[in-house]
């Protein structure tokens, strides 16, 4: 491999951009192991980089897969973004009740502070916003496709009393449920 393409290489490396994984692997002399390109681990000297097209390469050439990154894992996207699509389908299947950051992290087996983290670093918001978000959203769906009253939405979205859902509707909304409902139709 010639410098300028090792060095554009490097810089994936470094920025650890997702967009080639899956595209070539990264193989650490110092550790012998292989990696994604986007993999969190510490960043290897340059002297300790070996560049392979295919997990197949990587291997025969005396590397293992990495256990953070999982580059020979089928998903393209990596394990953070498996992590991060676990959590909000565990939010959207049970956003009406008490969900906790620990029942979500007890859910898909990982420490409640990782997945805080990279739920974070994935989707650029946390795990309580994302549920938040959730409930807000089958709210307003309730407030416009029928008529049920106002406490019933809030217990079926998931709060246990009326008056603190409203507060929370009109802060992220912008408006009390009475005139959201009353906007939209």
């Amino acid at each position: 491999m010639d410098d300028d393409l090792f060095q554009s290489v490097y810089e994936t490396i470094l920025r650890r951009d997702t967009r080639y994984d899956g595209i070539y692997y990264v193989g650490i002399r110092s550790t012998g192991i292989f990696c994604r390109p986007s993999c969190r681990s510490r960043i290897p000297k340059p002297e300790n980089v070996q560049v392979y097209s295919s997990i197949e390469e990587a291997r025969w050439a005396g590397f293992r897969p990495c256990k953070r990154c999982r580059p020979d894992s089928p998903s393209l996207e990596g394990p953070d973004a498996e992590i991060a699509r676990a959590v909000t389908d565990l939010i959207e299947n049970r956003y009406p009740g008490n969900l906790t950051l620990g029942e979500m992290a007890a859910a898909i087996n990982i420490s409640p502070y990782h997945l805080q983290r990279v739920f974070k670093r994935t989707t650029g918001t946390t795990p309580a916003k994302q549920l938040l978000h959730t409930r807000m959203e089958a709210a307003k769906r309730f407030l416009v496709q029928n008529e049920q009253a106002i406490a019933e939405i809030a217990v079926e979205v998931g709060f246990r009393s009326v008056s603190h859902f409203s507060v929370v509707f009109q802060k992220t909304v912008g408006c009390t449920p009475n005139e959201y409902r009353g906007k939209i139709r």
